[in-house]
């Protein structure tokens, strides 16, 4: 039996998260320091998560995708992102554009962007602006009717796959006056006139991917309304749920490859002519590290499985997302303490996961938004 505990997958996901694995050993892993090195872009990955399957893994079968369930989207994401955090961050970026158009996307919509997203053509998520982060509500950006469309002006900026996306999903005020029931999503084309990408940020962690702003004086039609007018902010919040636990997913595989670093090296490295490992000094926080990792495995687990059947994961998902960024945390710091001096240094995998793993508790929800969404549904629970 494994230390780590393993989701229970019906026949279907063990061979999705199977097949995730061989490819991210074969494949992603031996890459993952060259592309944090380099900071560059895996196109090389991304072609085999599109002719593997993977890239569309969460896509219905009547687009072209797997129709996987939502627990083994999360284990592929697993796998991808514990052999190559940007390669996983990539997958993960798929998923989050993806969503908004499963949830309200019209036919069309979907036939053609979940579709493309089958085959590749990627799908960014545009919420963020200077001054609306974790306060997504306060965005600047504007859609005004102009003929049979609308023209939306502003810019959005950390965009997770941002420059390498073909498609943007963009939150735009088009009522500034009603608030958050006056943002509106809309289908922006990368190669639309007045839609420029002129910066990419330079990250301390999961440098293989690519993170832009989006500068936006263009006109879109009618038909590029994602859902219903008014009604974007709800749309961001429910994507968000959902993104998440796929967040969650992508965190246990980061503190999935800490332990697995740090218990190796623990077993190897010798001092006063004894391996590292039998001191307790340094087992007690890999036991910790073990248990933290698995209880967060089992209530990200929860939660894909209950968004899955349709339940309402807007507290487990922020328990889930919460929980394992900061157990994927003391994963790697382990990892780092463990290797000692050479944990410090490049290119040790337990540096490069340090720097990998921080950005977990930041997007899609700081920890400290997870826990007010967590604390205000205790208040309501307590005061109902």
């Amino acid at each position: 039996m494994s230390v780590i505990w393993e989701p229970p997958l019906d026949e279907e996901g063990r061979k999705w998260r199977d097949l995730a694995r061989e490819l991210a050993t074969e494949h992603f892993a031996p890459l993952a320091e060259e592309l944090d090195r380099a900071q560059r872009y895996p196109w090389e990955n991304v072609e085999i998560l599109v002719d593997s399957g993977l890239a569309g893994i969460f896509v219905g079968k009547e687009y072209g995708g797997q129709g996987a369930g939502f627990d083994v989207v999360c284990a592929v994401i697993e796998e991808v992102s514990r052999a190559c955090p940007s390669t996983g961050a990539i997958l993960t970026a798929y998923a989050l554009g993806g969503t908004p158009i499963v949830l309200a996307g019209t036919a069309q919509q979907r036939e053609r962007y979940l579709g493309g997203l089958a085959r590749g053509t990627a799908v960014s998520f545009a919420l963020t602006e200077e001054g609306a982060g974790s306060d997504a509500a306060r965005i600047r950006t504007t859609a005004v009717p102009q003929g049979d469309g609308w023209r939306i002006r502003g810019e959005k900026i950390y965009i997770g796959n941002g420059g390498a996306s073909q498609h943007y999903v963009v939150f735009a005020l088009t009522d500034p006056a009603a608030g958050t029931r006056g943002i509106t999503a809309f289908m922006v084309d990368k190669d639309a006139d007045g839609v420029v990408v002129d910066r990419y940020e330079d990250k301390m962690g999961i440098r293989g991917t690519k993170t832009s702003n989006l500068k936006l004086d263009t006109v879109v039609g009618a038909d590029a309304v994602l859902g219903e007018l008014g009604r974007g902010m709800r749309l961001a919040m429910r994507t968000l749920n959902a993104g998440r636990i796929t967040v969650a997913a992508q965190s246990i595989g980061v503190g999935l490859a800490g332990y697995e670093v740090a218990a190796r090296e623990a077993a190897r490295r010798e001092t006063f002519g004894t391996p590292i490992i039998d001191n307790q000094g340094i087992s007690f926080p890999l036991a910790d590290v073990a248990t933290r990792v698995t209880a967060a495995r089992m209530i990200t687990h929860r939660a894909a499985v209950t968004y899955q059947e349709g339940g309402d994961v807007s507290i487990l998902g922020a328990m889930a997302k919460l929980d394992a960024s900061e157990a994927a945390h003391r994963a790697v710091d382990t990892a780092v303490q463990v290797y000692g001096g050479a944990g410090y240094c490049k290119p040790c995998p337990a540096e490069r996961l340090y720097r990998d793993q921080r950005i977990l508790e930041i997007y899609e929800g700081t920890s400290e938004i997870q826990r007010l969404v967590i604390g205000r549904a205790i208040k309501a629970e307590v005061t109902a």
